[in-house]
C-alpha cells in the first residue's frame, strides 16, 4: 500500500541555524585580513540544526584556531555568536560585529 506526503505541509524546524548574507560578508572580511597577514588559511561552515558553525584553520589538515558560533538564544528570541579558540570561549554577544571585535585583540605567530 502507498501513501502520499505532501512536501508543503512537512514541519520545518524553527532551531534551523543559518548565517545570512550579510553575517557572511562580515565573517569572510575579517577572514580575508587574516589570510592577507598569513595568519589564516582555511575555513568550514558547518550548518546543524541548532547552530551554524563558521571554522578557521590554519592549516586544513588542523583542527580549527576558532570558531564563531551562531545559536538561538534564550527562548529562540535572538541570535547569539559565541566566539570560541578550541574550548575556550573567547566572547558571547547577540551582535556579530561586536563578537568579531574579539579577533581586533589577538595576535598569531606567523610560522611555518
Amino acid at each position: 500500500m502507498t501513501s502520499v506526503h505532501y512536501l508543503n505541509k512537512r514541519k520545518k524546524s524553527s532551531l534551523h541555524v543559518t548565517f545570512n548574507r550579510s553575517e557572511l560578508g562580515l565573517l569572510l572580511s575579517v577572514y580575508s585580513q587574516r589570510v592577507a597577514k598569513g595568519e589564516w588559511r582555511d575555513y568550514a561552515i558547518d550548518l546543524l540544526n541548532d547552530c551554524a558553525v563558521f571554522s578557521i584553520f590554519r592549516h586544513a589538515h588542523e583542527t580549527p584556531l576558532f570558531a564563531v558560533i551562531k545559536s538561538k538564544g534564550h527562548k529562540n528570541k535572538y541570535d547569539e555568536f559565541t566566539i570560541f579558540k578550541g574550548q575556550k570561549r573567547l566572547k558571547r554577544s547577540r551582535s556579530l560585529t561586536e563578537a568579531l571585535d574579539v579577533f581586533n585583540n589577538i595576535v598569531i605567530s606567523v610560522g611555518h
